[in-house]
């Protein structure tokens, strides 16, 4: 859609907003409406029912909240539809502007902002402070991630604000476009989800029932699986490895660190990211290979704390150990292939299995022992190679969808933020569209 520009324009005076429409105002944010912090709750004050206290993590869709039943000003209260502001959080998260809904009354905890409009459409604010976060968080103060912006300096950057009724279009245009941007995202995440489901079908289906469709079967004896290939194993995990242990249960030394030291939040889909891992010294990494920590090339790592099951194949022999959130797999290579493992260890069969002993709600655990007892199934080794390579090409084709998804989304999110800068700063005259496409 082709949309007009405003007839006249004025230096705006601001590097970030360059020229504005030349009826527009120029005003600081602190003329606009009034910053108000929640409220230092302390977590000895917190109890299982009362008032839902409002934290960073509910801005981005948590329901698990704290509660206070003592007295709370009002001030601090939210309701239903009013505007908040994330001061202290993660870039592009729970750092920004924030609509509040949710029947109940609730408590504003601090390094969030309640906003009250005084001078402004609440919905334009909104809009407003949508656009203006990027900037903020340009200034804002903070390690990478994490950022946080004072209330002075917040109040103080100037935003362009248009007459009343002006105000009112803008939002409603906004309202109406972001909302088709983002049922489009949406769609785009369904797809990835369907995407997923069916990748993890075809790796499933692969290491459960083989490639060929005409190949003899017989009863696995496990009731939930059905039958298998006639001459495939059914074993325990241990009896095809050399070795099955956990990695340091002691904190690295971090002084003078020299040598990676591996956690469960450095495994990605398909390697380990070394780019935010501890380093621990060489004496500690000495102690550690020592003691069996150190995974080999052909290995298979497996997360056994908070996020269970991510496993990755180690291809070569680096200088790295591992901490206990991990599980070093050595296969034995007479019995089973690592890739091969590795696909297994991804499927419905044996999550299956591991998600039955997965204890802890706050940080989910498998116990090394309970890893120890989970089935597999291996066909002799050529056919554990057909079937990696028939997987290896067939997931290649799916994470090249899953990259192209996910760009487009990206493309989206883009386009949504553009058009909000785009209105927002008077880029566009949205004064003249018919109705149909404004509403």
């Amino acid at each position: 859609m082709s949309l007009p520009r405003y007839p006249k324009y004025k230096d705006s005076g601001v590097e970030w907003l360059g020229d504005v429409p030349e009826h527009w105002e120029l005003l600081p944010l602190k003329r606009l409406a009034e910053f108000i912090n929640g409220d230092a709750f302390k977590p000895s004050e917190w109890v299982e029912f009362g008032i839902p206290i409002i934290r960073i993590q509910n801005l981005n869709g948590s329901e698990e909240f704290n509660y206070y039943e003592g007295q709370v000003e009002p001030q601090y209260l939210v309701h239903d539809g009013d505007l908040l502001f994330g001061w202290s959080g993660n870039r592009g998260t729970s750092f920004g502007p924030f609509l509040w809904r949710r029947d109940e009354v609730c408590a504003l905890n601090q390094h969030i902002f309640r906003v009250v409009p005084n001078s402004i459409d609440k919905r334009t604010l909104f809009w407003t402070l949508k656009a203006v976060t990027a900037h903020v968080e340009d200034q804002a103060h903070g390690i990478i991630g994490m950022v946080h912006v004072t209330k002075g300096d917040l109040g103080a950057i100037k935003v362009p604000t248009p007459p009343t009724q002006e105000q009112s279009l803008i939002a409603e245009f906004l309202e109406h476009e972001t909302a088709k941007i983002d049922t489009l995202v949406e769609e785009q995440r369904r797809l990835i989800e369907l995407l997923k489901e069916k990748r993890q079908a075809v790796i499933s289906h692969a290491v459960t029932k083989g490639l060929n469709p005409d190949a003899p079967m017989k009863d696995s004896g496990i009731e939930w699986l059905g039958e298998v290939p006639s001459n495939w194993n059914v074993s325990m995990l241990k009896h095809s490895a050399k070795r099955i242990t956990d990695g340091a249960h002691v904190s690295p030394e971090t002084e003078n660190g020299e040598f990676f030291f591996v956690s469960t939040k450095d495994i990605t889909d398909s390697a380990i990211d070394f780019s935010e891992a501890i380093l621990t010294s060489a004496a500690s990494y000495a102690a550690l290979v020592k003691s069996g920590c150190k995974p080999q090339k052909g290995d298979v790592l497996f997360s056994k704390d908070g996020t269970i099951g991510k496993t990755i194949v180690i291809r070569e022999d680096l200088d790295f150990v591992v901490a206990s959130s991990l599980i070093i797999i050595t296969p034995d290579e007479s019995e089973i292939e690592s890739n091969y493992l590795n696909y297994l260890c991804q499927s419905a069969f044996l999550k299956g299995q591991v998600e039955a002993f997965v204890k802890g709600a706050g940080l989910p655990r498998l116990s090394l022992q309970n890893l120890l007892k989970v089935l597999i199934l291996s066909p002799n080794l050529n056919e554990q190679l057909q079937i990696t390579a028939f997987l290896d090409r067939e997931i290649a084709r799916f994470d090249a969808l899953l990259a192209e998804v996910t760009h487009a989304i990206d493309l989206l999110q883009e386009r949504r933020s553009a058009l909000i800068s785009t209105a927002v700063t008077g880029k566009i005259d949205v004064r003249g569209l018919p109705k149909e496409e404004t509403a």
